[in-house]
């Protein structure tokens, strides 16, 4: 049986990505960077989605708009455009906006899996806080429904995830737009507790939801998505839109006792997501 084989393979800034072809599976492909996975993708099926937290992403961007309607989605963070094709294949012709940090790779994932015909993804380079302090009026402005998934490879600097930067992304989605925020993080939780309690101060409605066992102390780093709007959140109304086996979900007053001390991060005293090598988590 052939090996998988690697579509490319180049440097970025002293770091490695690869986009590689399952031998299992056509048409998926795995982006990594410094061996750190971070999206799968389906170029046969797009809507077949491989990590819980797309899948969690993709059912709540399903209800905010109704099937098949455009829908205006904002993506900070490019990856390999998961989440992009998602929104293409389930509502073609959705004008989407792409803020990624690496022109190199966003082309060399494009020249590999190119968009469909037809596609309405526009690109913005650079820095995700950067862009959102600039003044765009026309290409972000708005949005129904924005991903805040901004690696540096395993880690989520501190400018992109404080209270000044969520007040930007609100400044710039509809009054009733949905923003998700993907997180990686294990118990107690202490960075992800914090980022809600920083999103609870800009929003009106915020909902978290774990796969994993929200006390379980032995547990490994997982994903944690946020959902923030100043409106009811599907999510929390529709429990049962999340699918089975349905995953945590802390809202209200649930939430709030979470969330418990945890203190709102800022540009002063806000810090990176917990790093997958330190330590602590073996």
């Amino acid at each position: 049986m052939p090996s998988k084989r690697r579509v490319f393979s180049l440097m970025l800034d002293d770091r490695k990505a690869k986009l590689v072809r399952s031998r299992r599976r056509p048409g998926r492909y795995e982006l990594s960077v410094d061996g750190i996975p971070q999206s799968v993708v389906s170029m046969t099926d797009p809507t077949e989605l491989e990590y819980a937290y797309t899948q969690h992403i993709a059912r709540a961007m399903d209800a905010a708009a109704e099937p098949g309607a455009p829908l205006f989605t904002v993506h900070l963070g490019a990856g390999a455009l998961t989440l992009a094709r998602y929104v293409e294949a389930t509502r073609a012709g959705s004008p989407q906006l792409v803020v990624e940090f690496e022109p190199a790779l966003y082309d060399a994932v494009i020249a590999a899996l190119p968009l469909p015909p037809g596609a309405d993804v526009r690109v913005i380079f650079g820095d995700a806080r950067a862009v959102a302090d600039a003044e765009l009026p026309d290409e972000w402005a708005d949005a129904r429904f924005t991903v805040v998934d901004l690696w540096d490879a395993a880690v989520i600097r501190h400018h992109v995830a404080s209270q000044e930067f969520y007040r930007r992304v609100a400044a710039r989605s509809a009054a009733d737009g949905v923003v998700a925020v993907n997180l990686l993080d294990g118990h107690p939780f202490e960075y992800s507790r914090r980022q809600a309690a920083t999103l609870s101060s800009v929003f009106d409605h915020v909902a978290v939801v774990l796969d994993a066992e929200p006390d379980d102390d032995e547990g490994p780093l997982g994903n944690v998505v946020v959902f923030a709007s100043d409106e009811p959140l599907d999510v929390v109304t529709t429990p049962d839109l999340l699918g089975t086996p349905r995953p945590h979900m802390l809202h209200d007053d649930e939430l709030t006792s979470w969330i418990a001390d945890a203190r709102i991060m800022t540009d002063v005293d806000g810090t990176d997501s917990p790093d997958p090598d330190d330590p602590i988590w073996d």
